[in-house]
């Protein structure tokens, strides 16, 4: 199971609370009712869903919800962890054999590395292997512009259905000229559409949709990596060599960390022969 990704609902949240602060500093909690306006909320919301529903197909409007979960979710699949998987995979293959990788399919929990391992257990050729699962990723990111593509109009379509609220606010307004004393509300009433609009752009669906473009991106990442160990235990290379080649992906962070368990590691190793 993916772990969860606290940060994007904390942020829409304090992001809201932020506002609802800013307003109550300035005019208490009177003042923030007149900022609320069904007939402007009805106007973004409406107008929002009804150009969604002419731009996108059923299905992909059916993604909202899912996508939505998975801006909240974050890969459970480590990059470390990862290394390690396929070392192991490696020292088996050169210890026992390729044909003995099939064993180890049922205890391999992701799809594209299962697949990967199939391929290799079959016989396929590297370039044909690296072929297949390029193709993979490639259609990974077809699937996702097509799912990230929905916030994206959104935030281009919330703004301009709140400029629209505020024209149909402001004829309303030069039709009541006659009593300037409704002048300044109907002027408020007519701007918050606005501000509706612009708050949906760029506090939800425009950072939804670059944390799925940088969901994608990480991992696109990853599968590019699972290629290059896939191919490294095909080749059947040493596996310490190749460990060092996987680690030239790990940040410098990852690399310290992994560096200090080899030291106490070693330290623990020196330990136990010294008492022996």
């Amino acid at each position: 199971m993916n772990k969860r990704d606290i940060l994007t609902p904390i942020g829409i949240t304090l992001g809201f609370v932020m506002i609802m602060v800013a307003i109550l500093n300035n005019g208490g909690s009177q003042e923030l009712t007149s900022f609320l306006d069904i007939a402007g909320i009805l106007i973004v919301l409406g107008g929002l869903t009804a150009s969604m529903l002419i731009t996108f197909k059923m299905d992909q409007i059916k993604l909202t919800f899912k996508l939505l979960k998975a801006t909240s979710y974050q890969n459970n699949l480590q990059l470390p962890e990862l290394i390690r998987l396929f070392v192991q995979l490696s020292e088996r293959a050169r210890r026992e054999g390729i044909l003995a990788l099939e064993n180890d399919l049922d205890d391999i929990e992701d799809p594209f590395i299962r697949k990967g391992i199939t391929l290799v257990v079959d016989g396929v050729e590297p370039e044909v292997i690296k072929d297949i699962m390029e193709a993979e990723i490639i259609a990974m990111e077809d699937r996702h512009y097509k799912g990230r593509a929905l916030f994206e109009k959104a935030g281009e379509y919330a703004p301009s259905w709140g400029m629209i609220g505020t024209l149909i606010g402001l004829v309303m307004m030069l039709n009541r000229l006659s009593d300037p004393a409704t002048l300044g509300p109907s002027m408020a009433v007519a701007l918050l559409t606005t501000l509706y609009g612009t708050i949906l752009a760029n506090l939800v669906f425009i950072p939804m949709a670059n944390k799925l473009e940088g969901k994608t991106e990480e991992e696109v990442f990853i599968k590019q990596i699972i290629i290059e160990g896939i191919i490294g235990v095909q080749s059947g290379q040493n596996p310490r060599i190749f460990e060092e080649k996987l680690n030239a992906f790990l940040s410098r962070e990852s690399k310290a960390i992994k560096q200090d368990e080899r030291e106490v590691s070693g330290d623990f190793i020196g330990e136990s022969v010294n008492e022996a």
